[in-house]
């Protein structure tokens, strides 16, 4: 009995010790993101080309965000045990979701520095830099955040 708790013990107390640390660092980067994108919210962003015609703005140039985050351990091991019956790895929608706003946030932050009030033609691209296939490697993202910041001649409605 004694050498079966010694092998899987530590194994146990990694996995508790993940969930719980990473569900707190993941809380506290949701916190921040809400308070950051609240500073933000008078930014006009959209993916469109350029903003309606009625409204006289002049570009700045290109601004980007971009951000790399790790999933922890316990996501990791959940994942991969779910990838073994297939389905949606819902232990994931998270770090993408913190990944596409934290992108997006570093993004407007750039275009308020230039001065601008907003931010067009927005795109995202994304891409899998960490892998599970090797032991020990916990999944990880890139997601990159661009568009063109431009300033208005008066600031618009809506």
């Amino acid at each position: 009995m004694w050498p079966f708790l010694l092998q899987v013990g530590p194994f146990v107390i990694l996995l508790v010790l993940a969930l719980t640390v990473g569900g707190f660092v993941e809380r506290a980067h949701f916190k921040r993101l809400e308070r950051r994108e609240s500073q933000l919210r008078d930014m006009l962003v959209t993916d469109l080309r350029t903003f309606p015609p009625n409204t006289a703005s002049s570009p700045c140039g290109l601004v980007t965000g971009e951000v790399v985050i790790a999933s922890d351990y316990f996501k990791s091991f959940a994942a991969a045990l779910r990838s073994m019956v297939g389905g949606e790895l819902r232990s994931f929608e998270t770090l993408m979701e913190r990944a596409r706003r934290e992108a997006l946030v570093r993004m407007l932050e750039s275009a308020r520095r230039l001065g601008a009030g907003g931010v067009i033609n927005v795109r995202f691209a994304t891409s899998n830099i960490g892998s599970q296939r090797r032991k020990r490697n916990a999944a990880m993202v890139e997601m990159y955040a661009y568009g063109t910041a431009v300033r208005f001649k008066e600031q618009p409605r809506g």
